[in-house]
Protein backbone atom coordinates (compact mmCIF):
# COMPACT_ATOMS: atom_id res chain seq x y z
CA UNK A 1 0.00 0.00 0.00
CA UNK A 2 2.83 2.41 0.87
CA UNK A 3 4.44 1.70 -2.50
CA UNK A 4 1.26 2.52 -4.35
CA UNK A 5 0.86 5.84 -2.52
CA UNK A 6 4.44 6.85 -3.17
CA UNK A 7 4.53 5.82 -6.85
CA UNK A 8 4.37 8.49 -9.58
CA UNK A 9 1.07 9.29 -11.29
CA UNK A 10 0.33 7.39 -14.49
CA UNK A 11 1.00 9.21 -17.78
CA UNK A 12 -2.16 10.77 -19.35
CA UNK A 13 -2.83 11.08 -23.03
CA UNK A 14 -3.31 14.46 -24.74
CA UNK A 15 -7.03 13.83 -25.12
CA UNK A 16 -7.37 12.96 -21.45
CA UNK A 17 -5.50 16.11 -20.45
CA UNK A 18 -7.82 18.21 -22.63
CA UNK A 19 -10.87 16.57 -21.11
CA UNK A 20 -9.57 17.23 -17.60
CA UNK A 21 -8.83 20.85 -18.48
CA UNK A 22 -12.36 21.32 -19.87
CA UNK A 23 -13.92 19.81 -16.73
CA UNK A 24 -11.78 22.08 -14.57
CA UNK A 25 -12.79 25.13 -16.63
CA UNK A 26 -16.47 24.29 -16.31
CA UNK A 27 -16.07 23.92 -12.57
CA UNK A 28 -14.07 27.09 -11.82
CA UNK A 29 -14.84 29.17 -14.91
CA UNK A 30 -12.44 30.57 -17.52
CA UNK A 31 -9.35 32.51 -16.58
CA UNK A 32 -10.03 36.27 -16.61
CA UNK A 33 -8.03 39.26 -15.40
CA UNK A 34 -8.48 40.05 -11.72
CA UNK A 35 -10.01 43.44 -12.57
CA UNK A 36 -12.79 41.70 -14.51
CA UNK A 37 -13.61 39.01 -11.95
CA UNK A 38 -17.04 39.08 -10.31
CA UNK A 39 -16.76 39.07 -6.55
CA UNK A 40 -19.47 38.20 -4.00
CA UNK A 41 -20.01 41.94 -3.49
CA UNK A 42 -21.00 42.27 -7.16
CA UNK A 43 -23.70 39.61 -6.96
CA UNK A 44 -27.07 41.31 -6.31
CA UNK A 45 -29.33 39.53 -3.81
CA UNK A 46 -32.98 38.93 -4.76
CA UNK A 47 -35.03 42.15 -4.54
CA UNK A 48 -37.67 41.09 -2.03
CA UNK A 49 -38.82 44.47 -0.67
CA UNK A 50 -40.71 47.27 -2.39
CA UNK A 51 -41.34 50.62 -0.72
CA UNK A 52 -43.85 52.94 -2.37
CA UNK A 53 -45.23 56.42 -1.88
CA UNK A 54 -48.27 57.95 -3.52
CA UNK A 55 -49.94 61.35 -3.65
CA UNK A 56 -53.47 62.25 -4.72
CA UNK A 57 -54.72 65.82 -5.20
CA UNK A 58 -58.46 66.22 -5.57
CA UNK A 59 -60.18 69.65 -5.75
CA UNK A 60 -63.96 69.10 -5.62
CA UNK A 61 -66.24 72.08 -6.18
CA UNK A 62 -68.74 71.12 -8.93
CA UNK A 63 -72.12 70.32 -7.34
CA UNK A 64 -74.32 67.59 -8.80
CA UNK A 65 -77.72 66.05 -8.08
CA UNK A 66 -77.92 62.93 -10.18
CA UNK A 67 -76.03 63.86 -13.34
CA UNK A 68 -77.32 67.46 -13.35
CA UNK A 69 -74.91 70.18 -12.23
CA UNK A 70 -76.19 72.71 -9.70
CA UNK A 71 -75.37 76.40 -9.65
CA UNK A 72 -72.98 77.25 -6.79
CA UNK A 73 -73.49 80.11 -4.34
CA UNK A 74 -72.30 83.31 -6.08
CA UNK A 75 -70.98 84.82 -2.85
CA UNK A 76 -69.65 81.82 -0.92
CA UNK A 77 -69.06 78.80 -3.17
CA UNK A 78 -68.29 75.38 -1.76
CA UNK A 79 -64.62 74.37 -1.81
CA UNK A 80 -63.53 70.84 -0.98
CA UNK A 81 -59.81 70.08 -1.40
CA UNK A 82 -57.96 66.95 -0.29
CA UNK A 83 -54.29 65.98 -0.33
CA UNK A 84 -53.83 62.27 0.29
CA UNK A 85 -50.40 60.71 0.80
CA UNK A 86 -49.91 56.96 0.96
CA UNK A 87 -46.96 54.92 2.22
CA UNK A 88 -46.83 51.24 1.26
CA UNK A 89 -44.50 48.29 1.89
CA UNK A 90 -44.52 44.97 0.04
CA UNK A 91 -42.51 41.88 0.94
CA UNK A 92 -42.06 39.27 -1.78
CA UNK A 93 -42.41 35.93 0.00
CA UNK A 94 -42.02 33.73 -3.10
CA UNK A 95 -42.07 34.31 -6.83
CA UNK A 96 -45.88 34.39 -6.70
CA UNK A 97 -46.87 35.45 -3.16
CA UNK A 98 -46.31 38.74 -1.33
CA UNK A 99 -47.44 40.52 1.85
CA UNK A 100 -48.54 44.16 1.73
CA UNK A 101 -49.18 47.06 4.11
CA UNK A 102 -50.43 50.56 3.35
CA UNK A 103 -51.05 53.65 5.50
CA UNK A 104 -52.59 56.84 4.04
CA UNK A 105 -52.16 60.33 5.50
CA UNK A 106 -54.84 62.93 4.71
CA UNK A 107 -54.76 66.73 4.67
CA UNK A 108 -58.18 68.06 3.74
CA UNK A 109 -59.97 71.41 3.70
CA UNK A 110 -63.62 72.30 3.21
CA UNK A 111 -65.31 75.69 3.00
CA UNK A 112 -68.97 74.90 3.73
CA UNK A 113 -71.48 77.65 2.87
CA UNK A 114 -74.59 75.95 4.29
CA UNK A 115 -75.48 75.34 7.96
CA UNK A 116 -73.42 74.43 9.87
CA UNK A 117 -71.29 76.85 7.89
CA UNK A 118 -67.57 77.30 8.37
CA UNK A 119 -64.10 76.23 7.35
CA UNK A 120 -63.05 72.73 8.34
CA UNK A 121 -59.53 71.26 8.37
CA UNK A 122 -58.77 67.56 8.88
CA UNK A 123 -55.15 66.37 9.16
CA UNK A 124 -54.80 62.74 10.20
CA UNK A 125 -53.54 59.31 9.28
CA UNK A 126 -56.09 57.20 7.44
CA UNK A 127 -57.21 53.60 7.81
CA UNK A 128 -54.36 51.07 7.82
CA UNK A 129 -54.58 48.06 5.50
CA UNK A 130 -52.61 44.82 5.82
CA UNK A 131 -52.91 41.90 3.43
CA UNK A 132 -51.42 39.72 0.73
CA UNK A 133 -51.37 39.17 -3.00
CA UNK A 134 -50.79 36.14 -5.26
CA UNK A 135 -50.08 35.81 -8.97
CA UNK A 136 -52.13 32.98 -10.44
CA UNK A 137 -49.48 31.79 -12.90
CA UNK A 138 -45.77 31.20 -12.45
CA UNK A 139 -43.56 33.57 -14.43
CA UNK A 140 -42.78 33.61 -17.27
CA UNK A 141 -46.14 32.63 -18.73
CA UNK A 142 -46.57 31.35 -22.25
CA UNK A 143 -48.54 34.41 -23.38
CA UNK A 144 -46.52 36.93 -21.36
CA UNK A 145 -49.47 38.07 -19.21
CA UNK A 146 -50.62 37.28 -15.69
CA UNK A 147 -53.39 37.86 -13.14
CA UNK A 148 -53.02 38.70 -9.45
CA UNK A 149 -55.59 38.40 -6.66
CA UNK A 150 -55.27 40.17 -3.33
CA UNK A 151 -57.08 40.49 -0.03
CA UNK A 152 -56.45 42.92 2.82
CA UNK A 153 -57.83 43.84 6.21
CA UNK A 154 -58.76 47.49 6.81
CA UNK A 155 -58.39 48.77 10.37
CA UNK A 156 -60.17 51.93 11.64
CA UNK A 157 -57.00 53.87 12.53
CA UNK A 158 -57.99 57.13 10.81
CA UNK A 159 -59.95 60.03 12.31
CA UNK A 160 -63.62 59.58 11.44
CA UNK A 161 -65.13 62.08 13.90
CA UNK A 162 -63.04 65.22 13.28
CA UNK A 163 -64.80 68.48 14.13
CA UNK A 164 -64.39 72.20 13.57
CA UNK A 165 -65.90 75.52 14.56
CA UNK A 166 -68.99 76.53 12.59
CA UNK A 167 -72.10 78.70 12.78
CA UNK A 168 -75.63 77.37 13.19
CA UNK A 169 -78.85 78.80 11.76
CA UNK A 170 -78.95 81.40 14.58
CA UNK A 171 -75.45 82.60 13.85
CA UNK A 172 -74.02 81.05 17.01
CA UNK A 173 -70.56 79.50 17.03
CA UNK A 174 -70.72 75.77 17.62
CA UNK A 175 -68.51 72.71 17.30
CA UNK A 176 -69.72 70.64 14.36
CA UNK A 177 -68.66 67.40 12.68
CA UNK A 178 -66.56 67.90 9.56
CA UNK A 179 -68.20 66.67 6.38
CA UNK A 180 -67.90 62.96 5.65
CA UNK A 181 -66.02 63.70 2.41
CA UNK A 182 -62.94 65.02 4.24
CA UNK A 183 -62.82 62.57 7.15
CA UNK A 184 -59.57 60.56 7.10
CA UNK A 185 -61.30 57.28 8.06
CA UNK A 186 -64.79 55.78 8.25
CA UNK A 187 -64.76 54.24 11.73
CA UNK A 188 -65.31 50.66 10.65
CA UNK A 189 -63.19 47.55 10.30
CA UNK A 190 -63.52 46.02 6.87
CA UNK A 191 -61.75 44.04 4.21
CA UNK A 192 -60.93 44.56 0.55
CA UNK A 193 -60.41 42.30 -2.43
CA UNK A 194 -58.46 43.42 -5.47
CA UNK A 195 -57.18 42.15 -8.77
CA UNK A 196 -54.54 43.15 -11.31
CA UNK A 197 -54.02 41.78 -14.81
CA UNK A 198 -51.88 42.55 -17.84
CA UNK A 199 -51.42 41.09 -21.29
CA UNK A 200 -48.89 42.09 -24.00
CA UNK A 201 -50.55 42.65 -27.39
CA UNK A 202 -47.54 43.38 -29.60
CA UNK A 203 -46.15 46.65 -30.96
CA UNK A 204 -44.53 47.26 -27.56
CA UNK A 205 -48.00 47.65 -26.06
CA UNK A 206 -49.80 46.03 -23.15
CA UNK A 207 -53.38 45.89 -21.91
CA UNK A 208 -53.89 46.41 -18.16
CA UNK A 209 -56.83 46.06 -15.79
CA UNK A 210 -57.19 46.52 -12.05
CA UNK A 211 -60.06 46.68 -9.62
CA UNK A 212 -60.80 46.73 -5.92
CA UNK A 213 -63.85 46.57 -3.66
CA UNK A 214 -63.87 47.58 -0.01
CA UNK A 215 -66.41 45.75 2.16
CA UNK A 216 -67.53 47.68 5.26
CA UNK A 217 -69.95 45.46 7.22
CA UNK A 218 -70.48 48.06 9.96
CA UNK A 219 -73.77 49.92 9.49
CA UNK A 220 -73.11 53.34 11.09
CA UNK A 221 -70.26 54.73 13.20
CA UNK A 222 -72.31 56.75 15.69
CA UNK A 223 -70.91 60.15 14.62
CA UNK A 224 -73.34 63.08 14.39
CA UNK A 225 -73.94 63.87 10.72
CA UNK A 226 -75.46 67.34 11.51
CA UNK A 227 -78.60 66.17 9.64
CA UNK A 228 -82.01 66.01 11.30
CA UNK A 229 -83.93 63.72 8.92
CA UNK A 230 -84.96 60.29 10.15
CA UNK A 231 -82.18 57.66 9.83
CA UNK A 232 -79.68 60.29 8.64
CA UNK A 233 -78.61 61.69 12.00
CA UNK A 234 -75.44 59.55 12.13
CA UNK A 235 -72.80 58.80 9.50
CA UNK A 236 -72.92 55.62 7.46
CA UNK A 237 -69.88 53.36 6.93
CA UNK A 238 -70.13 52.73 3.18
CA UNK A 239 -68.45 50.30 0.82
CA UNK A 240 -66.19 51.71 -1.92
CA UNK A 241 -65.08 50.48 -5.33
CA UNK A 242 -62.58 51.30 -8.07
CA UNK A 243 -62.07 49.87 -11.58
CA UNK A 244 -59.29 50.91 -14.01
CA UNK A 245 -58.29 49.62 -17.41
CA UNK A 246 -56.50 50.67 -20.56
CA UNK A 247 -53.41 50.32 -22.70
CA UNK A 248 -49.74 51.10 -22.05
CA UNK A 249 -47.30 51.76 -24.91
CA UNK A 250 -43.51 51.87 -24.65
CA UNK A 251 -41.96 55.09 -25.95
CA UNK A 252 -39.40 54.40 -28.70
CA UNK A 253 -35.79 55.40 -27.95
CA UNK A 254 -36.65 56.16 -24.31
CA UNK A 255 -35.84 53.00 -22.31
CA UNK A 256 -38.16 52.50 -19.35
CA UNK A 257 -40.71 55.10 -20.46
CA UNK A 258 -44.32 54.20 -21.27
CA UNK A 259 -47.43 56.24 -21.89
CA UNK A 260 -50.80 55.01 -20.68
CA UNK A 261 -54.39 55.78 -21.53
CA UNK A 262 -57.48 54.22 -20.06
CA UNK A 263 -60.69 54.67 -18.16
CA UNK A 264 -61.52 54.90 -14.47
CA UNK A 265 -64.75 54.22 -12.56
CA UNK A 266 -64.89 54.83 -8.81
CA UNK A 267 -67.58 55.49 -6.28
CA UNK A 268 -69.73 54.57 -3.30
CA UNK A 269 -72.67 52.14 -3.79
CA UNK A 270 -76.20 52.84 -2.63
CA UNK A 271 -76.29 49.57 -0.69
CA UNK A 272 -73.38 47.69 0.88
CA UNK A 273 -72.86 44.08 -0.15
CA UNK A 274 -72.60 43.04 3.52
CA UNK A 275 -74.62 44.53 6.37
CA UNK A 276 -77.13 47.36 6.46
CA UNK A 277 -76.81 50.72 4.68
CA UNK A 278 -78.45 53.14 7.11
CA UNK A 279 -77.13 56.55 8.10
CA UNK A 280 -76.01 59.49 5.99
CA UNK A 281 -73.90 58.79 2.92
CA UNK A 282 -73.51 60.27 -0.55
CA UNK A 283 -73.66 57.30 -2.92
CA UNK A 284 -72.58 57.94 -6.48
CA UNK A 285 -69.78 57.52 -8.93
CA UNK A 286 -67.44 59.31 -11.32
CA UNK A 287 -66.31 57.98 -14.70
CA UNK A 288 -63.09 59.49 -16.03
CA UNK A 289 -60.65 59.28 -18.91
CA UNK A 290 -57.21 58.58 -17.46
CA UNK A 291 -54.07 59.56 -19.41
CA UNK A 292 -50.67 59.12 -17.77
CA UNK A 293 -47.13 57.90 -18.04
CA UNK A 294 -44.77 55.51 -16.25
CA UNK A 295 -40.98 55.51 -16.05
CA UNK A 296 -38.98 52.55 -14.73
CA UNK A 297 -35.21 52.56 -14.31
CA UNK A 298 -32.64 50.96 -11.99
CA UNK A 299 -35.32 49.56 -9.69
CA UNK A 300 -37.18 52.87 -9.42
CA UNK A 301 -40.68 53.38 -10.81
CA UNK A 302 -42.29 56.81 -11.25
CA UNK A 303 -45.88 57.26 -12.43
CA UNK A 304 -48.36 60.06 -13.05
CA UNK A 305 -52.05 59.80 -13.90
CA UNK A 306 -54.58 62.59 -14.39
CA UNK A 307 -58.18 61.27 -14.46
CA UNK A 308 -60.48 63.78 -16.19
CA UNK A 309 -64.17 63.46 -15.32
CA UNK A 310 -66.58 62.48 -18.08
CA UNK A 311 -69.67 61.63 -16.03
CA UNK A 312 -70.58 62.36 -12.40
CA UNK A 313 -73.69 60.98 -10.76
CA UNK A 314 -75.02 61.48 -7.21
CA UNK A 315 -77.53 58.74 -6.43
CA UNK A 316 -80.11 58.55 -3.65
CA UNK A 317 -79.18 56.79 -0.41
CA UNK A 318 -81.27 54.08 1.28
CA UNK A 319 -82.93 56.52 3.78
CA UNK A 320 -83.74 58.88 0.88
CA UNK A 321 -85.27 56.08 -1.17
CA UNK A 322 -87.34 54.66 1.70
CA UNK A 323 -88.57 58.09 2.85
CA UNK A 324 -89.11 59.58 -0.60
CA UNK A 325 -86.79 62.58 -0.48
CA UNK A 326 -83.38 63.75 -1.67
CA UNK A 327 -81.06 65.53 0.76
CA UNK A 328 -78.78 67.95 -1.03
CA UNK A 329 -76.03 67.73 -3.61
CA UNK A 330 -72.46 66.44 -3.69
CA UNK A 331 -69.21 68.01 -4.84
CA UNK A 332 -67.26 66.29 -7.61
CA UNK A 333 -63.86 67.05 -9.11
CA UNK A 334 -63.14 67.98 -12.72
CA UNK A 335 -59.79 66.22 -12.49
CA UNK A 336 -57.51 64.38 -10.07
CA UNK A 337 -53.71 64.30 -10.02
CA UNK A 338 -52.20 60.97 -8.90
CA UNK A 339 -48.42 60.58 -8.48
CA UNK A 340 -46.59 57.38 -7.56
CA UNK A 341 -43.07 56.28 -6.69
CA UNK A 342 -41.64 52.89 -5.72
CA UNK A 343 -38.22 51.33 -5.17
CA UNK A 344 -37.26 47.65 -5.09
CA UNK A 345 -34.37 46.44 -2.98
Amino acid sequence: MLGVLCSSAPHKSKAQRQADALADTLERGPDVPDAERITPRDVQPPQRWTIGAGYRFQPSSRLFIGTVEQKPSPTNPLKNVSHLFDISIERQLTDRFSATMSLPVAFAYRNQPYVPSGQFHVNSIGDLTVGGRAWLFRQPTEGGGNIALGMSLKLPTGAYNATGLARNARGQTITATADQSIQAGDGGAGFAIDTQAYQPIGWKSMLYLSGSYLFNPRNTNGVDSTRIRFRETVLSVPDQYLVRGGIARAVPKLPGMAITFGGRWEGVPVRDLLGKSDGFRRPGYAISAEPGFLYSRWGYVFSCNVPIAIERNLRRSVPEIENGFRDGSAAFADYIVILGFSRRF
